[in-house]
């Protein structure tokens, strides 16, 4: 069974949808249950949940720069997700829609959080031993998925075609 380009776009678009749902539904969980007032809840030895505003980008880079950057990251990051979006529309390849979808889905969700809240809220926070990740979201977990789907995407297209030239 073939499915057309068009249901795999509107499948990629509910697949951000339910990214950016779930994204917010647990933001708005760790909102309520462990930033006001702020409080670190330990579930493993190695995984915590710790209120965290970011006003920079991925990971606190650019934090505290000045007062416009963060609507100039929510500029940028709109602009950016409106070709995410085009290029999902667009794209011939399922595994490049389902990586599109993820990461459209990531931007949306961390875009909502600027704009109502001039920060994205991070929250989990993973650390071995003296190896201590910055703390990150669901969006932010989505984007990285779907750069790894990008990446594996583009490296089986010039595996595939690097075969096929031998």
């Amino acid at each position: 069974m073939v499915i057309s380009s068009k249901t795999l776009s509107i499948i990629g678009l509910l697949i951000a949808f339910l990214i950016v749902s779930v994204d917010q539904l647990t933001k708005a969980w760790a909102l309520n249950s462990f930033f006001a007032p702020p409080k670190v809840i330990e579930i493993f030895s190695w995984f915590n949940l710790v209120p965290v505003w970011n006003s920079g980008i991925s990971f606190g880079m650019l934090a505290g720069y000045s007062e416009a950057m963060p609507t100039i990251i929510s500029a940028l990051t709109i602009v950016i997700s409106i070709i995410l979006l085009v290029w999902l529309m667009t794209a011939t390849s399922v595994f490049l829609k389902l990586a599109l979808s993820f990461i459209l889905g990531g931007a949306i969700g961390n875009i909502i959080d600027r704009i109502q809240y001039g920060a994205v809220i991070d929250f989990i926070d993973v650390h071995f031993f003296d190896f201590h990740w910055p703390a990150f979201n669901i969006a932010d977990s989505a984007i990285t998925i779907g750069v790894c789907f990008f990446l594996l995407d583009n490296f089986w297209k010039k595996s595939v075609k690097h075969d096929s030239v031998r």
